[in-house]
């Protein structure tokens, strides 16, 4: 039944005793495939070979700057990125912790309890692993489990399919495209968004838990059941 005030329009429902929440950490959260660390300037080196070396310029399409075929001039971007004080960045590393991955809690909002996860780079190691699926839901679980977010966004060009195919299968909802939204490297951007709301997180969380047990893989290392399908 929808809620009305006292002059007699609809409002919405209360969220008894809501505070602030705290800023997302940067990790270290440890799962099973992979580890989510705080992004250091260090770890350059070690991102280059699988995420910025020539070969790898079709990863960075979708951001903003990039590619870096240089190596000097990705240590400056990664240095940059560290010190944002607007974001919060993160390192994903392999289970042997070689760094492979990079991440941001973006578009922070304690206040409203709601975070962006943006300027996603998985290198070449990572793509279409289990690990980069862990690594997105430890960085979701400790938005939601460990601080009480309510809202938790994937943002992404609108043409970039990859990326909004991901949000989905991890569980996000889409919500529109902004048209004309930006313009980065000369073109425009209409950006498609995505969410999850600590409502639908129990169930996303689940379904992720299952596709991410021992037993939802094969010998090979195959997965037995799609987590779009376990949803």
């Amino acid at each position: 039944m929808t809620r009305t005030s006292e002059h007699g329009l609809p409002v919405g429902d209360p969220v008894p005793g809501w505070t602030p929440r705290a800023r997302p950490r940067p990790g270290p959260f440890v799962g099973r495939t992979c580890s989510v660390v705080p992004l250091e300037a260090g770890h350059a080196d070690a991102l280059y070979p699988t995420c910025a070396a020539r070969g790898t310029e079709h990863l960075w399409t979708y951001l903003a700057d990039g590619p870096f075929p240089d190596p000097g001039a990705f240590r400056d971007r990664i240095a940059g990125t560290v010190a944002d004080p607007s974001s919060v960045s993160v390192a994903v590393l392999l289970a042997d912790g070689t760094p492979a991955g990079l991440a941001s809690y973006l578009r922070i909002d304690e206040a409203q309890g709601s975070v962006e996860v943006g300027g996603i780079l998985l290198g070449t190691a990572l793509r279409r692993t289990t690990a980069s699926t862990e690594a997105m839901h430890l960085m979701a679980a400790h938005v939601f489990d460990d601080l009480g977010y309510r809202r938790y966004e994937w943002k992404c060009d609108d043409l970039n399919a990859p990326s909004k195919a991901t949000a989905r299968r991890l569980g996000f909802t889409y919500e529109g495209t902004f048209r004309n939204a930006l313009v980065y490297k000369g073109r425009n951007r209409d950006t498609a968004w995505f969410s999850i709301t600590d409502e639908e997180w129990p169930a996303v969380k689940a379904a992720q838990q299952v596709w991410l047990d021992p037993a939802n893989f094969d010998a090979d290392g195959g997965q037995v059941r799609p987590l779009g399908r376990v949803q």
